[in-house]
């Protein structure tokens, strides 16, 4: 490591030190991810990686293959028979709870009278090897007697079966403003679903200790969470169950609560044959059992005056909740918070229901409700700009919430103020620096002169609230360690999935502590360490625990201020740690050589630190509160081009312009915005999930699910942060960069929405549903052109009436005069 720094002989003056404190700084600083190269390199250790310690079995699941049954039979002496098998354990083998639901009790770990789905498991396998355990659990005899089942939202809408109550929001008089709009658009919407398809699948490996505890490495989002349902499963405390993950191949929301189910398998076969146990999903098993993002269905009817300014609205939204209620109330709750968007609505009634349907228990998912909350009203508004024939950018625009000088309309529907409001200066930017006006009009030449390619742009807003809904999440902790030698040992509760965590709080600790980023490293997150951890969600990892890094980091800076002081005098205010150095008026001492010293005058040299998101409140009654610390803002320009006679399209180019605030890591933050931007693209256009009649899901492998591939991604991609700071105290002044760029997206199925509009001189409304495959768009465009055929048949058969009414007219005028004029003779 390098801290060494050049003094002339004849010392530094106080202007130099000054200087030199100044210019230095961790944080704000586009830096590698911790892991980059080990990663590139395949040296990155995931769960699987992990060496096997001598006599680890392998297990399976053996699944439900229907949707709605009671199991009437089970026979698993063909799986117990099978080549390596060493164990079968179904419910009945669960020595305390047989439950796995992260908030309501509903949700086994494995089913025992009645299975809700198919692909539920029944029964784990324990073998001698992967492929043995995987062979076997395909041999079981079960025998079922089938009940009806809801596959559809629809179906558990007109059965009225939800998995918790329908929420409601209003504010104003909705039903009043709607009734005196001069204008209105009306129509259903469905957007579907999302597979998270990380990398690295499903996986739980369980090492039994002694005196009843247990270890469990485990690919998960929430190591407090699993390290509940372990305890609970086996009937132990939690103090007997320590769950580790050092990273994850990714996440996505796919392993907040999900990743509980192998886990709780894993641990429950190693606890009764006292070996290790890995569980590890093949892909295919992975999409069956796992739950995804919630599709929803949209009823809409939304009144405007003659500028496009919206008076009033009324939102119905029904989700897929799946089985269970997993986590369907917190997903509809943040969909409810974001139906408006970057959007004032004075007067709106919005209505979610969580159905239950025989299908997989859908989770959590990048944006967790928020997107599918905040494209009902983008869709809604481009349906006004088209009936009012003006750019939709000019509607969006005239819709914002005001300015933060103008607080009557900086009140959410939830009666959050906002305080930040960014979006006029951001959208502003993005406009020019896209060249949208003219590059519309550019569109609309080509459109003119082209009959089968059509091109279409859109220019869309992001308001993104950061904070867990759940008020008491919004906490975390963690330790600092300084080792003789200066260099920094990080825990936090955090988890690692690619998204730079550890490299943000790295950052933040070595600025805090005034040294170079590569005398600190983070260990794995890990239970024991720091307990009672929030899941890494909710756009939160680096604001909640670079926060309590920082508290640590910023006591041990204290504490050998302090130390340095009673060694050369002077007060703790004229200390300063920076270049690893640490800058006492004239003296300038090496960082490791402070620590030992104060290690030597027993000064301790680690610290805990804490901290909890100050001013949160939410009243899930009444639907109203302060529920997020403060707003992620962005907007996107996309062009894309449709061929009509196929339905095929491409993303020619993307402006995105975001929010970062202060940016902890200009670089990571990027690739963020980039990453969320392509999977929101992913959702919206080729990621399709399909249920056969029976309730299987037939897209469970990457053969017949689509994620984008690096073909997808415009040729011309450009990427900016926008230049602000955090109005709110969070970790040097930064804003989340998780979630929020994921809605960036909406512009690319706007655009596509807008090509499929320019087929009929954008006189009609598309009936675009996503995810907008190829199929859908084909859809769309044969629609667009039966809605022109109808009017212009329409309009071909009144002016024939009106041929043959004048044609009556003008003979029987003729015939008047000839008799006036018989009459005269």
């Amino acid at each position: 490591m390098n801290t060494s720094i050049d003094i002339p002989s004849s010392g530094l003056t106080k202007t130099q030190t000054q200087q030199l404190i100044a210019d230095w700084a961790e944080v704000g600083q586009s830096r590698p991810h911790e892991s980059a190269i080990l990663h590139v390199t395949g040296q990155a250790r995931y769960i699987d990686d992990i060496p096997e310690i001598q006599g680890t079995l392998h297990a399976a699941l053996g699944l439900s293959s229907k949707a709605h049954a009671r199991i009437t039979a089970m026979n698993l002496d063909a799986v117990r028979q099978s080549a390596g098998v060493v164990a079968v354990y179904t419910a009945e083998d669960i020595p305390g709870i047989n439950d796995c639901g992260p908030i309501l009790h509903d949700d086994p770990i494995l089913a025992s009278d009645l299975v809700q789905y198919i692909g539920q498991p029944i029964f784990v396998v324990v073998a001698d090897s992967h492929d043995h355990a995987r062979h076997a659990a395909r041999q079981a005899h079960i025998s079922y007697q089938e009940l009806p089942a809801a596959l559809t939202p629809a179906d558990a809408m007109a059965a009225q079966s939800f998995v918790v109550p329908p929420m409601h929001l209003q504010r104003g008089d909705a039903q009043k403003a709607l009734a005196m709009a001069p204008h209105h658009v009306r129509g259903t919407l469905a957007v579907g679903g999302q597979e998270q398809f990380y990398l690295e699948g499903q996986i739980s490996y369980a090492v039994p200790g002694e005196d009843h505890n247990m270890l469990v490495l485990c690919s998960t989002q929430h190591p407090t969470e699993m390290q509940h349902v372990v305890a609970h499963a086996l009937g132990i405390a939690s103090h007997q169950v320590r769950v580790e993950c050092r990273r994850m191949g990714g996440g996505f929301g796919g392993k907040e609560s999900q990743s509980a189910l192998w886990a709780a398998a894993a641990s429950l076969c190693a606890w009764h044959l006292q070996r290790p146990v890995k569980l590890r999903a093949d892909r295919d098993d992975d999409m069956l059992v796992t739950g995804k993002r919630h599709c929803f269905e949209y009823d809409y009817d939304v009144g405007y005056d003659d500028d496009g300014r919206i008076l009033g609205a009324r939102i119905s939204m029904l989700l897929r909740a799946g089985y269970s209620a997993d986590l369907s109330a917190p997903v509809a709750t943040r969909a409810i918070c974001h139906v408006d968007n970057a959007y004032y609505l004075s007067d709106v009634e919005i209505s979610a229901f969580c159905c239950k349907t025989n299908t997989q228990s859908n989770t959590a998912f990048r944006g967790f409700g928020g997107p599918q909350g905040a494209i009902i009203m983008e869709y809604a508004i481009d349906d006004i700009a088209r009936q009012l024939h003006q750019d939709a950018l000019d509607i969006r625009r005239l819709n914002f919430y005001g300015r933060n000088d103008n607080e009557g309309r900086n009140v959410t529907q939830y009666g959050q103020h906002i305080d930040d409001n960014i979006l006029h200066e951001l959208t502003e930017e993005l406009e020019t620096s896209s060249q949208y006006r003219q590059r519309r009009a550019e569109i609309q030449h080509f459109n003119r002169h082209h009959q089968t390619l059509k091109k279409g742009l859109a220019l869309t807003p992001v308001k993104f609230g950061i904070a867990f809904n759940v008020t008491h999440f919004n906490q975390a902790g963690a330790l600092v360690h300084i080792y003789t030698d200066g260099s920094v040992l990080v825990n936090h509760g955090g988890t690692e999935m690619g998204q730079g965590i550890h490299t943000k709080i790295c950052q933040v600790v070595a600025h805090e502590l005034g040294i170079s980023l590569d005398q600190v490293r983070i260990s794995a997150t890990d239970t024991s360490k720091v307990a009672n951890t929030s899941a890494t969600a909710a756009s939160t990892g680096a604001d909640l625990n670079g926060k309590a890094a920082q508290d640590a980091a910023h006591t041990l800076r204290l504490r050998l201020a302090e130390f340095a002081c009673q060694l050369h005098g002077g007060e703790v205010s004229d200390v300063h740690f920076a270049r690893g150095h640490v800058y006492l008026h004239q003296q300038i001492i090496p960082f490791p050589q402070l620590v030992q010293q104060a290690y030597l005058a027993r000064v301790q040299l680690w610290s805990d630190g804490f901290y909890a998101t100050p001013g949160l409140h939410w009243n899930p009654a009444t639907m109203t509160g302060h529920p997020f610390s403060y707003f992620s803002y962005g907007a996107s320009v996309s062009e894309v081009i449709v061929d009509t006679l196929t339905g095929e399209w491409k993303l020619l180019r993307t402006d995105l312009l975001y929010d970062a605030g202060n940016s902890l890591n200009p670089a990571i933050d990027t690739g963020q915005v980039e990453g969320g931007f392509i999977q929101g693209m992913g959702w919206l256009t080729t990621e399709e999930l399909w249920w056969n009649k029976d309730g299987k899901l037939m897209t469970h492998a990457p053969s017949t699910y689509k994620i984008p591939a690096i073909s997808d991604c415009p040729d011309d991609f450009r990427v900016r942060l926008f230049k602000n700071q955090n109005t709110q105290d969070s970790i040097h002044r930064s804003k989340a960069v998780g979630e929020p760029p994921l809605l960036l997206a909406f512009s690319v199925f706007f655009a596509i929405r807008d090509a499929v509009a320019s087929v009929a001189g954008h006189q009609y409304h598309p009936p675009l549903q996503a995810p907008a495959t190829c199929e859908s768009i084909l859809r769309s465009v044969q629609a667009v052109q039966a809605m022109q055929a109808r009017a212009t048949a329409a309009t071909e058969v009144a002016e024939v009436a009106e041929v043959t009414e004048a044609t009556k007219l003008t003979r029987l005028t003729q015939e008047t005069l000839a008799n006036k004029e018989k009459h005269t003779e």
